[in-house]
């Protein structure tokens, strides 16, 4: 490949990754709940490995099945903490995701110390090396870089999971009271939405590392919010964002020539930084005291 292929190749599946973490970003910060999904990029580790070892590989669909069991029961947790136990929410997600964490790592060093599985490949990912892990038939057809196919299906499934549940996810976001009022299941409409980051996540994991993922759940809607209060705006705004981080990052990582992850959660966070000095301390307004403007 040419390196402008493997420049596309990085910038389109950075940027559906960005887009896809986004858009459930987006209903994380109005949840308040957007490091939730650091609890549950950590939590998800002895899902992992018992998947690993059910599937015999770290691309088995086990291993996505295990991750979203435990990033579900990692949310159960938090949600019981927070309300039966009376907990503040920031215990209660540092409680949860160094518990699990610290029980994958157990797992690794007891059952995985033989094979090549540690909390460094399950966590850490390069996208520097997408243009190399190609999807290639049983007949010997060379389909490209499986990662990018991965990122496609992420997109797919969080944009449709949006769109039929949008209503109850803006409802439930802003106001889960009167949402229940209404008659949408709002513990089910969150449990979907924790399994849905779960599987994000995870799947994003080998492409660009479980920091990444983070940040870009976290970063582009949080910036985005800095700029409009309305919903459908900020979540165009948000998916812009995701492209515009994705496409700096490579670039300049290219230039300094530094890591293209760590180079993308550089740019976002510096996008942040001045959005919020430009916007002044007063731009950030109360999250879920109204429903949303569209």
């Amino acid at each position: 490949m040419t390196f402008d292929s493997n420049a596309f190749l990085i910038i389109l599946t950075g940027s559906l990754i960005a887009i896809s973490c986004g858009l459930l970003g987006v209903f994380m910060m109005l949840r308040k709940m957007s490091m939730t999904g650091d609890a549950i990029s950590h939590a998800v580790l002895p899902g992992i490995v018992i998947g690993f070892f059910i599937s015999g590989s770290q691309r088995g669909l086990e291993v996505i099945i295990g991750a979203g069991i435990l990033g579900i029961i990692a949310t159960l947790i938090i949600d019981w903490l927070r309300k039966k136990a009376r907990v503040q929410l920031d215990a209660s997600i540092g409680i949860t995701f160094t518990l699990l964490f610290a029980i994958g790592i157990i797992l690794i060093n007891l059952l995985a110390y033989k094979v090549d599985l540690d909390q460094e490949c399950v966590l850490y990912g390069e996208i520097a090396y997408l243009p190399i892990d190609l999807w290639v038939t049983g007949s010997g057809i060379n389909l490209g870089p499986r990662i990018t196919y991965l990122a496609i299906l992420n997109l797919v499934l969080v944009g449709g999971f949006i769109y039929f549940f949008f209503k109850e996810l803006t409802l439930t976001s802003f106001d889960e009271g009167f949402g229940t009022v209404m008659g949408v299941p709002a513990k089910a409409i969150n449990l979907a939405l924790m399994s849905m980051v779960s599987y994000t996540t995870v799947s994003s994991f080998e492409a660009v590392g479980a920091i990444l993922v983070v940040a870009l759940l976290v970063v582009p809607p949080a910036t985005a919010f800095l700029w409009t209060k309305n919903l459908m705006p900020l979540i165009k705004l948000t998916s812009a964002l995701g492209i515009f981080i994705s496409l700096t990052g490579y670039y300049l990582a290219y230039f300094f020539d530094s890591s293209i992850a760590g180079m993308m959660v550089s740019v976002a966070g510096v996008l942040f930084l001045l959005s919020a000095a430009w916007k002044g301390k007063g731009a950030v307004k109360p999250l879920g005291t109204s429903l949303p403007q569209f």
